[in-house]
């Protein structure tokens, strides 16, 4: 017998219509989303802890941690080969993410949800559930490390963003596609997704902040990150790590008093390189000091730099965590 570890933190998967609230609202627990499944696990026994009944929209960054630190308990049990995490998806891929850089060992750690509400009569739930059971306790998904499982499909944390809405096939791994996938009761690994890159696991610095670059926009924020207390700043850029007028400047202003600026791109695929000059291009933004974060998005950039903060890493160590990453 396999033993799998369920810990459950709410999400849609966990909800129900509530008439009070009007509204989809949590608070289905882990024994209740098992109960709920189809189809038996023939050879797989589960173990449930219940960590949190919120959508992922709630968690913090403090929430995401101790759901790391469960993790990794219950990855220490001898008897457990695999844990399977029920999430929101709307911060999923983060909570996937971190799990990735800060969970060390290869007993793989598999994140789903739902679309569809529990009380829906098609809800994706269930299906999900299953799958990502039969994954974590898969002797195949060893080493993998942090992966979602949706719709049948295996993608790795690290590549996995939630790219629609509503629709119950709304995880993808832009440029790089799937790792494996489910098919009824068999797992099929296709690639693995390359070696881990870990990061010392000292908590997590919260006064980070993520900006998005728009036509025309203005590099006010920045300032107003200087003055709040920003220990670190992601910039979601054009193309290849592009930004607006005068952000180099304020670029140098923020790497002067020591904060790290991460620049990643806002494209889906590709990867931030150093090809356009002027103001501010991404090779005038690293001589500003900003570090480009190639393929990483600017959500696990925003994740990765948190880590490495409360680690006490430098701008060396900072440099070299992307270069590996």
């Amino acid at each position: 017998m396999t033993g799998v570890t369920l810990i459950s933190t709410g999400g849609t998967i966990a909800s129900r219509h509530s008439e009070a609230e009007g509204a989809v609202v949590a608070g289905l627990g882990g024994s209740a989303l098992l109960a709920a499944l189809h189809d038996p696990l023939e050879g797989i026994e589960v173990r449930v802890e219940e960590f949190r009944e919120l959508n992922s929209f709630a968690l913090t960054l403090a929430d995401a941690h101790g759901l790391v630190a469960a993790i990794r308990a219950a990855l220490a049990q001898p008897d457990c080969a695999g844990v399977v995490v029920t999430h929101g998806t709307d911060t999923m891929e983060e909570s996937a993410y971190l799990a990735d850089i800060l969970v060390d060992g290869d007993k793989p750690v598999i994140f789903t949800g739902a679309q569809r509400h529990a009380g829906d009569p098609d809800s994706d739930g269930p299906r999900n559930i299953a799958d990502a059971i039969r994954v974590a306790a898969s002797p195949a998904a060893r080493g993998i490390g942090a992966a979602i499982v949706f719709e049948g499909e295996i993608h790795a944390a690290r590549d996995v963003t939630k790219a629609h809405a509503s629709r119950t096939d709304a995880f993808r791994s832009p440029g790089l596609g799937k790792i494996g996938e489910v098919d009824l009761d068999e797992v099929h690994l296709y690639r693995h997704p390359g070696p881990r890159r870990l990061v010392e696991d000292a908590g997590l610095v919260e006064e980070v902040e993520l900006m998005r670059m728009a036509l025309g926009m203005t590099p006010a924020f920045l300032d107003y990150c200087a003055a709040n207390g920003a220990r670190g700043v992601v910039i979601e850029g054009f193309g290849r790590g592009n930004a607006p007028r005068g952000f180099a400047q304020a670029v140098a202003r923020l790497t002067e008093a020591g904060v790290p600026v991460l620049v990643a791109s806002r494209c889906g695929e590709g990867r931030t390189r150093t090809v356009y000059g002027g103001d501010s291009g991404a090779a005038t933004l690293v001589g500003a000091g900003a570090m480009l974060t190639g393929t990483l998005s600017g959500l696990k950039a925003r994740l990765l730099l948190s880590a490495l903060l409360a680690a006490g890493v430098g701008r060396d160590g900072i440099a070299a965590a992307l270069a590996r990453a």
